[in-house]
């Protein structure tokens, strides 16, 4: 039986935005839809938007998100910088700002050191905290880093930081790893016909988020797309820092890449530095770049044969090269994929950028706020 949180996902969705729409799409009586319209009504979770064009007598009313009922606070807590912004429960950011959070202080510390940037921002557009009704957060993931200087401290799990911010905000507190709120984010604004996504976050490691049945899959572990440590034939000669030779990140890897560029005489550092040289038409730097999407391909035909995606999304700093990066990939997928795992698959680099995972903690909040199972916690009436 469709509870009043199914019919409110089938109103977000589209898929019935009507009264008669969602007595069809249920095979609920009129009555009982009427009756769990009227509780998704009385706490403002939907709204009455004007009537559908008719095909005779009175148009029907239709039904909306009522996306102003609430706002969530995200944060994309970095290493180097942070981001904090209101979203209303559609996942439009309200208002954002890069803010500087000194992770090098206990997890603890650091939800003190957002208040002052989450008032400002709930004041730039006119709510207050009490019209807060969730905090989604990504953190550093530890298990990705390819140098240990641009690891975050020990306690920055996500349990850790899910505990210190529920401490200081009464409301639902979501926390997952960065490269999976940035797999959320890139697909809710750009990808949102796409129920799985790979996006892979290209930059001194690499590292892929899942999203499977529009969900981050997480693995048992909460492991799922450490793809850096997949092994690449006939490359022996990559020593990587987890002891092993020939992983993607030895071998593709923004600091890898940088390494080779520097014994060849070129000044490189960081993966940041290999884009910058193959922006200024420096042809070792560009060949790297397509070397490395031809690695990555490499794994990512086996990821496409045994997930088959819908899309491929690839961020990071080496996305920022991303014509000869995708062509690398694009050159390796189509000539190693079966036609069927192709046919739909589309690929293309991340639009969103920087502003990915806190777009995403802001949808992995919504997420959770706007599930039927929540929704009918709060809707459902009490038993006296």
């Amino acid at each position: 039986m469709s509870s009043a949180g199914e019919l409110l996902s089938l109103i977000r969705d589209g898929r019935a935005v009507t009264r008669p729409e969602l007595a069809r799409q249920t095979n609920l009586s009129r009555s009982t839809v009427a009756e769990r319209v009227r509780a998704l009504l009385a706490h403002e979770l939907v709204c009455e938007a004007g009537g559908t064009p008719s095909t005779g007598g009175r148009p029907p009313t239709r039904l909306v998100l009522n996306q102003g009922a609430g706002v969530v606070l995200a944060a994309d807590l970095g290493t180097a910088r942070s981001r904090l912004a209101v979203s209303d429960l559609s996942g439009e950011l309200l208002a954002e700002r890069v803010v500087e959070l000194d992770l090098a202080q206990a997890p603890d510390g650091v939800p003190a050191s957002a208040d002052g940037g989450f008032a400002e921002l709930l004041a730039a557009v006119c709510r207050s905290a009490g019209e807060v009704w969730g905090v989604g957060i990504g953190v550093p993931s530890r298990a990705d880093r390819a140098d240990p200087a641009d690891e975050p401290p020990p306690g920055w799990d996500a349990a850790t930081v899910q505990h210190h911010f529920s401490r200081r905000y009464d409301v639902p507190v979501l926390v997952d790893v960065d490269v999976n709120v940035r797999a959320l984010g890139e697909r809710w604004v750009h990808w949102r016909d796409v129920e799985h996504l790979i996006y892979v976050d290209a930059g001194s490691s690499i590292v892929c988020g899942i999203v499977a049945g529009r969900r981050v899959h997480r693995g048992a572990q909460g492991v799922a797309g450490h793809i850096g440590h997949i092994a690449l034939e006939d490359r022996d000669d990559a020593l990587c820092r987890c002891g092993n030779a020939g992983c993607l990140d030895a071998v593709a890897g923004g600091r890898a890449l940088a390494a080779r560029l520097t014994a060849a005489g070129l000044e490189a550092e960081t993966g940041v530095d290999v884009v910058r040289l193959a922006a200024a038409g420096e042809p070792l730097a560009t060949q790297a770049v397509r070397d490395a999407g031809r690695a990555l391909g490499e794994v990512l035909a086996g990821a496409v044969t045994f997930f088959n995606p819908g899309a491929i999304v690839i961020g990071g700093a080496l996305s920022a090269a991303h014509e000869p990066l995708l062509a690398g990939v694009r050159e390796i997928t189509s000539a190693r994929l079966l036609p069927m795992a192709t046919r739909d698959l589309r690929m293309g680099h991340s639009r969103l950028g920087d502003r990915a995972a806190v777009i995403g903690a802001a949808v992995l909040a919504i997420e959770h706020l706007l599930a039927p199972e929540t929704v009918d916690a709060v809707v459902r009436p009490r038993r006296g």
